[in-house]
């Protein structure tokens, strides 16, 4: 059974920093996909940052460049997603993902499974 289990969100303020982490298990795979997504209300789920988990080669969505960064510890089984300089806008529950099956890496509908989300508030 895939368990994919997102923790390290919270309120800041605009300009500081959060760090996302997404602790998964069950995954039995050889060159596969985790990635962050979020979603703000009335807003279609956005594709935030992927990365392949044999290659470490990083994906970001417009979003996300410059400003975030996703890395993987394969020992601990956990995706992290650094956040920096924080906006309003990044407002939006955030999401883990994991195990592409087809379409494009920051898009959601190709992965199999997802965790429950953790809520990032950036408001001053």
């Amino acid at each position: 059974q895939v368990q994919l289990v997102e923790s390290g969100g919270g309120s800041v303020q605009p300009g500081e920093s959060l760090r996302l982490s997404c602790a998964h298990s069950g995954l039995t795979y050889g060159d596969t996909a985790l990635a962050w997504f979020r979603q703000a209300p009335g807003k279609e789920r956005e594709g935030v940052a992927a990365i392949r988990t044999h290659r470490d080669s990083p994906f970001y969505g417009d979003a996300a460049k410059g400003r975030f960064t996703i890395s993987q510890d394969n020992a601990r089984n956990t995706v992290y997603l650094q956040m920096y300089r924080l906006k309003p806008e990044d407002t939006a529950m955030y999401y883990c993902a994991a195990d592409l099956r087809g379409g494009h890496i920051l898009r959601p509908g190709g992965y199999n499974y997802w965790g429950q989300g953790t809520q990032v508030t950036v408001s001053s």
